[in-house]
């Protein structure tokens, strides 16, 4: 009985997991960048997801469960399945191009040769044993000997994809973006090479996962003073994906945001919500900002109080929702919910590179920030 009950179990999280992975791979990378980076102050101004509030240390024991491609004669779902299990996906390079069509290795459990060196999407041999090794060292934490072990892996096997893509996220978890920007583009370059070159068949290992590479340089570029480049990269992300995805259309409407496409953003931000309706964000309160620069203060307000109830303590929270309040006419209100916010925390608003390059609001909403902290006194 034990015995079924074990079994029915496994088989059930087994079939969740199908269905959850990408999720959680997203997850590590937006938790990871949340705690390394300057523009996801609270966890709010974010274009990653909602984990980022509670801090990496979560997301990233997720993902660190995941592991790498089987090579063990699996069938194809089960290939797909371990590949999409990587953190993988989420690093390297943020996305590239290529041709040619060589032979290409088979796996055999022991390592194979082929005439000519093709991009190397499953790994074998000595190689998976390095590479498990740092998958290890992850789960446990230990983002700088993993990171050691990813990088002897990218010189042993130079066009290995996923070397390269979890290289680039033990970057991300030390926030150093600009090193990770660029192991996610050779990521996304060997991957989009590889399906140039390989075509789908039975038992065949293929890179399925240049749409998450893309959504994670993506993603990194907007955390890293690259609002244009991040937007070409999401928009790719969501044009590959094919279908609605709420991870990738919340951050591809920050970055429409970002760079002042506010009635795109509020149409993605708005899918994005209706997908997740039943779980208040803290990208919500970017809708709601996006909705306020478009004239409609009603879904605004409507939106900020949903967050203001599920996040009540959060500075930002509070500081756009007495933004609104004021918008609404009622200053009194707005003046006591701003002062709710602690002194120190609350000074950052009165100071304009904050709100401009940190939280990076719409002007609408700055506006009436300016005439807020003027109100309350903190600028003149």
């Amino acid at each position: 009985v034990r015995c079924k009950k074990y079994l029915t179990e496994k088989l059930d999280s087994l079939a969740a997991a199908r269905h959850t992975d990408a999720e959680m791979k997203h997850h590590c990378v937006w938790a990871a960048l949340a705690s390394s980076s300057s523009l996801v102050a609270h966890g709010f101004s974010s274009p990653y997801h909602p984990a980022s509030v509670d801090g990496a240390g979560t997301c990233l024991s997720l993902c660190q469960h995941q592991q790498a491609p089987e090579d063990d004669g699996g069938s194809v779902d089960d290939l797909v399945k371990g590949r999409r299990n990587f953190l993988s996906s989420l690093v390297a390079l943020s996305y590239s191009t290529f041709v040619l069509s060589p032979p290409v290795a088979i796996a055999d459990g022991e390592g194979s040769t082929s005439l000519t060196p093709t991009v190397i999407a499953t790994p074998t041999g000595d190689l998976k044993k390095l590479f498990r090794e740092g998958q290890a060292l992850e789960a446990q934490g230990n983002i700088l000997a993993a990171q050691r072990i990813y990088t002897k892996a990218t010189k042993i096997a130079p066009r290995f994809i996923y070397a390269w893509a979890n290289l680039a996220n033990t970057l991300v978890a030390q926030g150093d973006l600009s090193n990770a920007d660029e192991a996610y583009t050779t990521a996304i370059s060997l991957c989009e090479q590889n399906l140039s070159e390989v075509e789908p068949s039975f038992g065949t290992k293929r890179c399925d996962d240049l749409y998450l590479l893309l959504l994670n340089r993506g993603s990194v570029r907007l955390n890293n003073g690259k609002p244009s480049e991040g937007l070409a990269d999401l928009s790719k992300s969501n044009d590959l994906r094919g279908r609605p995805d709420s991870v990738i259309l919340e951050n591809l409407a920050r970055a429409q945001e970002i760079n002042s496409y506010y009635g795109l953003a509020d149409r993605n931000y708005s899918t994005a919500i209706s997908m997740t309706a039943n779980e208040v964000a803290p990208f919500w309160l970017r809708s709601s900002m996006v909705k306020f620069q478009q004239g409609d203060l009603t879904g605004a307000f409507d939106l900020a109080r949903r967050v203001e109830n599920r996040f009540p303590e959060a500075p930002e929270v509070r500081a756009c929702y007495a933004c609104l309040l004021l918008a609404k006419g009622d200053e009194d209100a707005a003046r006591r919910k701003y002062l709710e916010i602690p002194d120190r925390p609350r000074l950052k608003y009165s100071d304009r590179e904050y709100v401009d390059r940190v939280i990076t609001w719409p002007p609408a909403m700055k506006e009436k920030l300016a005439q807020l902290t003027k109100a309350v006194g903190d600028t003149n």
